[in-house]
């Protein structure tokens, strides 16, 4: 089985180029920074910088949602490669080929909030003593309700 769950952020803008052709197709690359969970060396800040390539309508997606610095969680399989550059060299490839993608965050977390979800709206209906986020419902409202 080939299967890649990853979240990081993105080290630059998607780099975006469409195929040639009748049926031309999105092809968006994209690093993504991984923080490390265990430091060997003691450093601080341990990441590794993963490759992601995104194709079609997910290639589409990239270009016009993800951004430098866009916290995301992807899915997808590793595949190898390899070509001879310029300089007749052979160099080898590896990447993510994406295959479902999303935030891995809410827009409003980057600039400072607390990263949870805030869904707006009218809060003078809530409690103020609960601090749970649920309305109060005062006592004896069962006979207005219009489900039982």
């Amino acid at each position: 089985m080939n299967k890649v769950i990853l979240m990081g952020r993105l080290t630059r803008d998607p780099e975006v180029r469409y195929s040639q052709g009748e049926n031309a197709m999105a092809i968006a690359r994209y690093t993504l920074a991984v923080d490390r969970r265990f430091n060997r060396n003691g450093d601080e800040n341990s990441a590794d910088f993963i490759g992601c390539v995104a194709f079609g309508r997910a290639g589409e997606f990239a270009e016009k949602y993800f951004r430098k610095g866009t916290k995301v969680l992807i899915t997808g399989r590793i595949q190898t490669g390899s070509y001879t550059n310029k300089d007749g060299v052979k160099v080898y490839t590896t990447d993510v080929v994406v295959e479902d993608q999303e935030f891995a965050e809410s827009k409003n977390s980057n600039a400072g909030s607390d990263g949870g979800f805030s869904g707006g709206g009218n809060r003078s209906h809530e409690s103020s003593g609960a601090g749970d986020g649920f309305m109060n419902i005062p006592d004896g409202i069962d006979e207005e309700l219009p489900f039982n």
